[in-house]
């Protein structure tokens, strides 16, 4: 897993993109890294650029990527990318692989164990797509930065 640097993408402060994109290789400790990665840059983008973030964004964001990481992992072959970045009030959640076919949300069902975990993005993503790719497809969940019904922020104590 190799991360590339975040917002250092040649363009003046105010027009920086903040984002992180990291290349995924099929290790067994990939799924739990690319948590971390997300954490850590949410984590920096609230203490370089100010905004921000509430920690049900920070607990969301792990979450959805752990999903579509291991589902990436899981289905196809090859190499998986995770990038991750901030469009306005949202961060951007986006998980590439080399198969080409689209993702299905299944009927609910209580008693399947396992393979919920697309409902679970889109149960919790304000936006989901799905896009094929000349090669592969590109998954991409968008989550609210400040989306927390109890007004708690990461880092942060309500008064």
């Amino acid at each position: 897993m190799e991360a590339v640097p975040w917002g250092e993408d040649g363009t003046a402060p105010r027009e920086r993109t903040m984002h992180t994109t990291v290349a995924l290789d099929g290790h067994g400790t990939d799924i739990a890294q690319a948590r971390h990665l997300a954490a850590g840059f949410l984590t920096r983008v609230q203490a370089e650029h100010g905004l921000p973030i509430s920690q049900r964004a920070m607990d969301l964001t792990q979450l959805v990527v752990s999903e579509l990481v291991t589902n990436a992992l899981k289905y196809a072959p090859g190499p998986v990318l995770l990038d991750l970045r901030i469009a306005g009030d949202v961060v951007e959640v986006v998980v590439w692989d080399s198969d080409p076919v689209l993702p299905i949300a299944r009927a609910a069902d209580a008693g399947r164990v396992g393979q919920h975990g697309l409902e679970i993005v889109m149960a919790v993503a304000q936006g989901f797509e799905a896009q094929r790719e000349p090669v592969g497809k590109r998954i991409t969940a968008r989550i609210a930065l400040m989306d927390d019904p109890g007004g708690a922020v990461a880092g942060h104590r309500p008064l």
